[in-house]
């Protein structure tokens, strides 16, 4: 495995650290290991990392009742919006749960919380950069509308290119979204860094590890959507599941040892 060294910036202080922390390059099939440690973290602090499944579970509920009951879609949006605010604070737990393991610690929901305020800034600067590009794949799906056939009789072409168009725009925001994700919270989580340095990390990690960053894309979009096929159920298990294994996949891939690490008591 190599790794790409960034040019080092100074400091106020003087002190020399990198705009972006270094990444390792990966093969293609290194996601699988991720999943497969996540589900190891899992099974090691059950009533941890299911208790904050749940919580996600019943929050997704919410915002889907609230939604459907409204029957608004800009209200929909409002509110999902709003949820993304929400789980940048949960997955931070997830990422504290494995630091705890890794670090051979008995993980605890107080300590978690402890992890989640001491990054909650720099979280909340993420979640909105999140929420501002949300609000922009909302309104670029308003306008698709536009491509949605007018007549009650069109024909199967009019409604394929309707959904070609819908899917390609939601596809390439969705991939912003993975980008900017991959690595940015596990990084705010175990060093003291801003948000922007660990979206520009993981931005670069995921350019320079294409192959793996698709496997990586493509299990999370399967995890996710078993969760949402036992109607929000399985989410329970597979979004802990998930955050344990994007711990393992910044650690795998990212060299952070630059930064200080965040305390962990």
């Amino acid at each position: 495995m190599t790794e790409t060294q960034p040019r080092p910036v100074a400091t106020p202080d003087g002190k020399q650290l990198p705009f972006v922390a270094p990444c390792r390059e990966l093969p293609a099939s290194r996601p699988l290991q991720w999943v497969a440690r996540g589900w190891a973290d899992f099974r090691r602090a059950p009533q941890q990392s299911l208790g904050l499944g749940i919580a996600i579970v019943v929050l997704s509920w919410i915002v889907t009742g609230i939604a459907l009951s409204v029957g608004s879609y800009w209200a929909a949006l409002v509110l999902l919006s709003g949820f993304v605010f929400i789980a940048p604070l949960l997955a931070l737990g997830l990422y504290s749960i494995s630091r705890q393991l890794e670090r051979g610690m008995e993980p605890t929901l107080v300590r978690c919380m402890e992890e989640q305020g001491r990054a909650l800034g720099n979280a909340m600067v993420f979640a909105l950069a999140l929420m501002v590009l949300f609000l922009v794949w909302a309104r670029a799906g308003s306008m698709v509308h536009v491509f949605f056939p007018a007549q009650g009789g069109s024909d199967w072409r009019e409604l394929a290119l309707f959904l070609g168009i819908g899917s390609a725009v939601g596809s390439i925001f969705a991939l912003l979204t993975f980008v900017f994700s991959a690595f940015s919270l596990p990084m705010i989580c175990d060093r003291e860094t801003d948000a922007v340095t660990a979206i520009v990390t993981s931005v670069n990690a995921v350019l320079r590890n294409k192959p793996a960053m698709a496997v990586w894309a493509l299990l999370i979009v399967v995890l996710t959507g078993i969760g949402f096929a036992t109607a929000l159920l399985g989410l329970a298990i597979t979004i802990p599941v998930l955050g344990h294994a994007t711990w393992h996949a910044y650690r795998d891939t990212i060299d952070a040892s630059a930064w200080p690490e965040s305390r962990l008591e």
